[in-house]
């Protein structure tokens, strides 16, 4: 059967599932599909000629290289299709966006026949996606006198593919819809369940919301047909939980508008809002996309006569409306004044939606073409000689005479490219800076591959230090769609120059460890600034931001990112742990103290925590900063002393080894090199040349929390609070409440150690309660069952080497096989000890979940509605997440146990401990 025929079934089985055409990349089919357009008779040709203009995906995809170089063949007059003239040639051309169109344009422009050249010259303006081999042909022609190579060069050097772009609309017209009120997660938008399906756009945008709210949203297009309808979380912040692309290009695929009429199911301009805005890391992708988010702050707190805030029977602030945008409200942004208008009344002044840099983004249908066309403007005027015109928004450098700087803003000082030579850089400062690590994890990771073909990318920047393609959100389960996706994400990575999980060429050991716990590892400066693919890349050493696909696109490609060096908000603690307590316990206070502190306002959301925990190890301080995603920071930076980092950086070096040794060091050595930075940094520390990264003392904060360790009386519970009746409370992270609550009698179906926030010490936790109960009762007993999964393979070694695995296999009732990795989800579970694969197993929800409806107890990082467990009628799921010691002693019990027996269930374990360094 040829490709064809194949293409024709799969169409068949799409239609059936209400679906178009799946958009071709492969240069096999496109080339059947061309020998059928050139064939005047052929049955199939009509379709075929449509299906080469408007469903061939544009960039480095291996179908666009066939495209080009065909469209390339008609323009010559080497071939001949009625239906596609040169001229429509050069425009179908001018959507491919880079890679071989540039190729070919470059040969047209720089051809003999000149009527083509300034036609080719023409279309070239307009492009931004041009990297190394194509600026250097363009250069090298300018250089031999070449007019058009200085006419396209001279269009570049005044960003005329910027300026020529048509303005942005004066007047936005919106009607809202009220997707949900209190925090929208990205699950609601992109469930976890749903990953396999993120590349493929049009099937994946099935799963937003339900198929009622796309109905409704399709109702208000239908009656507002000059708006755009905007998604709003009502008393909540959009967006909360990770970056997800593909949750904002479905929010684009159904309100917003076709990037390209050449290129199917590419949408851009989505806009977006909620009542205390958008979750950082999500507002970066909707800038991706040249979308506008919205903080609305529609809801305030009631005050009485004398100004005190009005209370409920819960002691929670009582909220009032300050304007209504019930759904199917018309409003209108005016992009001139800057506000938010009903009709002539003016709502809320959105500047900070439409900043300059914004605006930018707005204008040229995302944020990309704005980094690489500076790139262009900058190139064409040094290779011209001139001095470019400013056209972009300057970069606002804020500098303050006599402040020092915090953590992050002499990362960013260190770190920053382009800015202005010896000026000092404080919070609020925009700033292009160089990027060390760079992590893509493997359910986002085809749409990053989709997003560097797109941008016509190759081959990973040279200044990136290091770069992981994990595999643990597949790790669970090896079936058909994992078997269809990962490995040819894998070898589109290797290729690219990333250290893979999974080999190709299958000659190493697959590792499908936590991505976080391997980007923490290949950390190997204090100093570094990380991007990763996971909204939970939260190093405890550097500064680490999580990134949707295409920002870790842009990462790999450019070895840059840009942002505005956040504000911070410093947190010390004082007193001393209690001999029962774990540090878990201490990172949910952290929360609860904080909100108590600043009367419920979350001074976390939308910073940097700048947290001194300086004498724990990178492992234990990574459970910190990993909560910092569900605090609703921007980022964390964990300050350490000078032994500690030096004793994370040696384990860092040691597991960096292991990679070396399993043989996925790549030709460039890219892990060798890693550790040979490592040795430096040591050095630089011990010599006192360069001590650990600390702030200075007169920098300034957002504010400052101080967290009193000696109130935490008892493990701390974070509680989806299901039943509340406030719906906008629900699945915050933020009730937190200790284990007294509970009463020693709320059920628990199951328990699940594992996830980025658990190390090695956790599991040997779990080893040490088994044998105390052991000793206690002659046996251990389940009530309930426990899966138990260890964040990497290292952690499963070190266990063997040091006895506690064994403990762990006594007591499990299934073992995980590399040899014979499940092939299908577990559905249900008994009330044994499940020891599954490193991974990210219960805590993605994509591949396996708790049983509908149950009662979880958690070390995982997500509480939200049908991520862990779903509902079933009658009976709401609930994931509450707790340390490691409650989890299993739940599982143990069946139940939440109560203080006394929490106590006793511990006593003479090695939890994990943490003292204040004025303690030490």
């Amino acid at each position: 059967m040829s490709l064809y025929q194949e293409y024709l079934n799969e169409i068949d089985e799409r239609k059936g599932q209400g679906l178009h055409p799946k958009p071709i990349d492969g240069a096999e089919l496109l080339s059947e599909i061309i020998n059928q357009i050139k064939d005047v008779n052929n049955e199939y040709r009509e379709d075929s000629v449509k299906f080469f203009i408007y469903n061939t995906l544009p960039g480095t995809t291996s179908a666009a290289g066939v495209k080009a170089k065909f469209l390339k063949e008609i323009i010559l007059g080497e071939a001949t299709v009625a239906e596609i003239t040169p001229t429509y040639a050069f425009e179908l051309l001018s959507h491919m966006k880079g890679g071989p169109s540039i190729e070919v344009l470059l040969d047209l422009a720089l051809g003999n026949d000149e009527a083509i050249a300034k036609q080719a010259a023409e279309v070239l303006k307009t492009q931004v996606f041009l990297y190394d081999a194509d600026t250097a042909r363009l250069a090298d022609a300018f250089k031999a006198g070449n007019t058009i190579a200085k006419d396209i060069l001279e269009s570049y050097a005044k960003a005329e593919f910027f300026t020529e772009l048509p303005a942005v609309a004066e007047e936005i017209k919106v009607v809202t819809y009220i997707a949900a009120e209190g925090d929208i997660s990205t699950d609601l938008l992109s469930p976890g369940n749903q990953a396999h399906s993120r590349s493929d756009r049009e099937l994946h945008g099935q799963c937003m919301i339900t198929p009622a709210a796309q109905a409704e949203i399709k109702a208000l297009q239908a009656q507002h047909p000059d708006a755009s309808v905007m998604l709003i979380a009502e008393k909540g912040t959009m967006g909360v939980g990770s970056s997800r692309m593909s949750g904002v290009n479905n929010v684009a695929l159904w309100t917003g508008k076709q990037a390209s009429p050449y290129v199917p199911f590419v949408n851009i301009a989505p806009i977006v809002a909620g009542t205390n805005g958008i979750s950082p890391i999500f507002l970066t992708t909707v800038d991706v996309t040249g979308g506008i988010g919205i903080d609305l702050k529609n809801w305030k707190k009631q005050v009485d006569a004398n100004g005190d805030v009005v209370r409920n029977e819960a002691g929670d602030p009582v909220l009032e409306e300050v304007y209504s945008v019930a759904t199917g409200t018309v409003l209108t942004i005016n992009t001139k004044t800057q506000k938010l208008y009903n009709g002539d009344q003016e709502l809320i002044d959105i500047s900070r939606s439409l900043t300059p840099q914004k605006m930018e983004f707005i204008k040229a249908g995302g944020s990309y073409a704005i980094v690489f066309g500076k790139k262009i403007q900058t190139f064409a005027a040094q290779t011209l000689g001139v001095e470019a015109p400013t056209v972009f928004a300057p970069s606002k450098e804020i500098s303050n005479d006599g402040q020092g700087l915090t953590a992050v803003e002499k990362i960013f000082n260190n770190n920053a490219v382009g800015s202005t030579p010896g000026k000092v850089l404080h919070a609020g400062s925009d700033v292009r800076v160089k990027v060390n690590i760079v992590g893509s994890q493997d359910t986002t990771g085809l749409m990053t591959s989709q997003e560097l073909e797109a941008m016509a990318a190759t081959v990973i920047a040279p200044t990136v230090d290091g770069a992981y393609q994990s595999g643990c959100h597949t790790a669970s389960v090896w079936d058909k769609k994992a078997q269809a996706n990962i490995p040819k994400l894998m070898k589109f990575m290797n290729d690219f120059g990333v250290i893979t999980a999974r080999d190709p060429k299958g000659e190493y050991h697959a590792m499908t460890d936590v991505i976080h716990k391997v980007l923490n590892d290949i950390t190997i400066d204090e100093w570094a600034i990380i991007i990763g693919g996971d909204s939970h890349t939260r190093m405890s050493k550097g500064v680490a931001f999580g990134a949707d696909s295409g920002t870790v696109a842009l990462a790999l490609a450019t070895g840059e990112a840009s942002m505005p060096i956040p504000e911070s908000v410093k947190v010390t603690f004082k007193g001393e742990m209690k001999q029962h307590m774990d540090f878990r316990d201490v990172v949910h206070a952290t929360q609860a103290q904080m909100l108590k502190q600043f009367d419920g306002e979350n001074v976390f959301q939308g910073r940097i925590i700048e947290v001194h925990i300086g004498t724990l190890l990178a492992d234990q301080a990574f459970t910190f900063t990993d909560w910092t995603a569900e605090m609703k920071a921007k980022a964390s930076i964990c300050i350490s002393q000078d032994d500690t980092l030096i004793q994370s950086l040696e384990i860092a070096k040691s597991r960096i080894q292991i990679m070396i040794e399993k043989g996925m060091d790549n030709k460039n050595q890219v892990l060798q090199g890693l550790i040979d930075k490592a040795n430096k940094r040591i050095e630089e520390i011990k010599s006192g040349a360069k001590p650990a990264l600390t702030p200075d003392a007169n920098a300034k904060y957002y504010a400052e929390v101080v967290i009193d360790l000696d109130i935490i009386e008892e493990p701390m519970i974070a509680d989806p609070d299901v039943n509340n009746v406030d719906v906008s409370k629900r699945y915050t992270h933020d009730t937190i409440r200790d284990l007294t609550y509970y009463g020693g009698d709320k059920h628990v179906d199951l328990g699940f150690v594992g996830s980025c926030m658990v190390h090695k010490d956790d599991l040997k936790i779990v080893s040490q309660m088994l044998r105390n109960v052991e000793k206690a009762n002659g046996k251990v007993e389940f009530k309930a069952p426990l899966v138990v999964a260890a964040p990497t393979y290292n952690i499963i070694d070190e266990l063997k080497a040091e006895g506690d695995w064994e403990m762990l296999q006594k007591y499990s009732g299934f073992e995980f096989s590399d040899l014979l990795p499940k092939s299908t989800a577990r559905t249900e579970y008994e009330n044994i000890m499940y020891l599954e694969r490193p991974g990210c197993n219960l805590c993605m929800g994509n591949q396996e979940k708790a049983e509908k409806g149950d009662t979880v107890m958690a070390t995982s990082t997500r509480l939200f509605q049908g991520r862990v467990v779903e509902d079933r009628d009658g009976k709401k799921g609930e994931s509450l997440l707790a340390s490691t010691p409650v989890v299993v002693l739940s599982a143990i019990l069946g139940r939440i146990p109560n203080i006394e027996e929490y106590k006793a269930a511990v006593e003479g374990i090695n939890l994990t401990k943490f003292k204040p360094i004025s303690m030490n």
